[in-house]
């Protein structure tokens, strides 16, 4: 039986942390969970040590000192993953901006041969719910802009839902990763393509969290747009 593993990396969520992994470890599919807590002060990583004794073998927790970014947070799960021999590895936020209940979908294309499975927020036209129009604007041309830089056939390239197969994340130097924020996501599926992963978009409904705080900072945006040039000026020179 493959093992599917979901990567949720938390900083103050202990409003949706529980709600989150009570739907996903009642999905169909036996998916497991690690959650990797930055020291959250809200409480986030003990309301998560509370329900480990509940679901003991499927709930995992791995408290972090420092926190620095989203992408050092997935590669700290993703280490954990692949020292756990996990099969498919799956990105997943706990605001519920991701559903859930996509997860099933994400894995039944990697069974079907994708590497990489991209829960795609435009792949089907734009299908993001309780955003502003400025910020569905930005968000969808970065990923155009991300596209014309680059040339990476994904239509929404700084999407967070995402799925890998292990072999993926076995061929990328996880310790040469160097962006955090939009700028991980957009590493992380460029390098799988250029080393020739299949990449496969899901169609998904994208919603605003309705509780807590977003993490999206001018920052995260800047490394984004100036890391995309960064990696196409890297391969084109060799380097990457």
């Amino acid at each position: 039986m493959l093992k599917k593993l979901v990567i949720i990396p938390t900083y103050n969520e202990v409003e949706n942390i529980e709600k989150i992994i009570r739907i996903s470890l009642n999905l169909p599919d036996d998916f497991h969970i690690l959650v990797v807590d930055d020291s959250s002060p809200d409480g986030t990583y003990q309301k998560v040590k509370e329900l480990m004794s509940e679901f003991s073998e499927r709930l995992f927790l791995e408290i972090r000192q420092e926190k620095n970014g989203l992408g050092k947070a997935y590669i700290h799960g993703f280490k954990w993953a692949l020292e756990n021999q996990y099969d498919f590895i799956f990105e997943m936020d706990a605001d519920f901006s991701h559903n859930p209940q996509d997860l099933p979908r994400l894995s039944q294309a990697l069974e079907n041969g994708a590497d990489i499975a991209i829960g795609s927020r435009y792949s089907q036209g734009v299908n993001v719910v309780n955003w502003p129009m400025k910020r569905v604007l930005l968000s969808y041309f970065a990923s155009k802009y991300v596209q014309l830089i680059t040339n990476l056939p994904v239509h929404d390239t700084t999407a967070g839902f995402v799925g890998y197969k292990k072999q993926v994340l076995e061929k990328i130097n996880l310790d040469e990763i160097e962006f955090k924020g939009y700028g991980f996501q957009i590493e992380m599926k460029y390098k799988a393509w250029k080393k020739n992963f299949i990449l496969q978009e899901v169609p998904i409904i994208f919603t605003d969290r309705t509780l807590g705080e977003s993490k999206i900072s001018n920052n995260i945006v800047k490394e984004a747009v100036l890391g995309v040039i960064k990696l196409r000026w890297k391969f084109m020179t060799g380097r990457l």
